[in-house]
């Protein structure tokens, strides 16, 4: 199967969370041209047994399950019927059959699933699961209806310190810009070692000057070698300040917030870090995480 014939995928099981990233997934395969593949999966084979060929019924919550994937592929197509939508129920961990299905896949999606008065702000372990396993971009979609309806036109790029030439999270989020036509704020953030050179509670002049432009010689190089935009589109910006607060406070008037992540040594995961576990928990927006090889 051809890259750009690669279908988005998506988890649903029937919660609100799922249905609202069905929504956005759907959207999102229409903007690219990409069919839809639908999963639904559960161990419910091993608390109800398999039935036997000649019996007369089928498990109850394989029943259940059925249903939840022939009503999402329902409301997928009656949101977009030109968009190519397909669905399956597995008898798997959800996690893992995510990560099973993102080897053949643009990109996996999740909904924000939490815990409890919580449930609105947590990330469900799934999801979670998902963004630190997957081998292709994961997007999971929070955050207010405006960022998840697309309505500021405006994405953010976040560009850390081992971001590096042509980085895979960039070309993604240069991608996402023009097939939305949307502004794409790449942003790196700064922040000077405590106690360097301070006055007055402030850095001097020199020192600030120093730093700042390293964040942009940084910024510089998680840039290069990227396809041209258009006029417009990128803009580029550094700031001093706290990562995971700056991209958040950022993210409230942003449609997707784009992080790299990179595999650890030794280990099929990510390694996401704090700022990306704070984003995934807590953006005001739908986030995704796009595996820097």
């Amino acid at each position: 199967m051809a890259a750009m014939e690669l279908p988005l995928v998506i988890g649903v099981d029937g919660s609100d969370f799922s249905l609202r990233a069905l929504d956005w997934a759907v959207d999102a395969a229409a903007r690219h041209g990409w069919p839809l593949r639908l999963v639904h999966a559960s161990l419910w084979e091993r608390y109800e047994g398999v039935v036997p060929s000649f019996g007369g019924s089928r498990p109850s919550q394989q029943v259940w399950a059925e249903n939840i994937v022939a009503s999402a592929t329902e409301r997928a197509q009656l949101r977009n019927p030109e968009v190519k939508v397909s669905g399956e129920v597995v008898a798997e961990d959800p996690a893992d059959a995510l990560v099973r299905e993102s080897e053949e896949a643009s990109a996996v999606i999740v909904g924000s699933r939490g815990r409890g008065r919580l449930a609105q702000m947590l990330l469900g372990s799934v999801s979670l699961s998902a963004a630190g396993r997957a081998h292709c971009p994961v997007i999971v979609v929070r955050g207010g209806q405006a960022n998840v309806d697309g309505s500021f036109k405006r994405l953010i790029l976040g560009v850390s310190e081992d971001t590096g030439p042509s980085s895979a999270s960039a070309a993604f989020a240069v991608r996402e810009a023009q097939v939305r036509g949307s502004e794409l704020l790449a942003l790196h953030i700064w922040r000077a070692p405590a106690g360097e050179n301070v006055l007055d509670g402030g850095f001097s002049a020199e020192a600030e000057h120093h730093h700042e432009q390293r964040a942009r010689r940084t910024l510089e190089r998680a840039l290069e070698g990227l396809p041209d935009p258009g006029p417009g589109v990128l803009r580029p910006e550094t700031f001093e300040g706290q990562a995971r607060q700056v991209l958040l406070d950022a993210g409230s008037t942003a449609d997707l917030l784009i992080v790299g992540a990179r595999r650890r040594k030794g280990s099929l995961g990510l390694q996401l870090g704090p700022v990306n576990h704070a984003l995934l928990h807590y953006a005001p927006c739908p986030v995704a995480v796009v595996s820097e090889e």
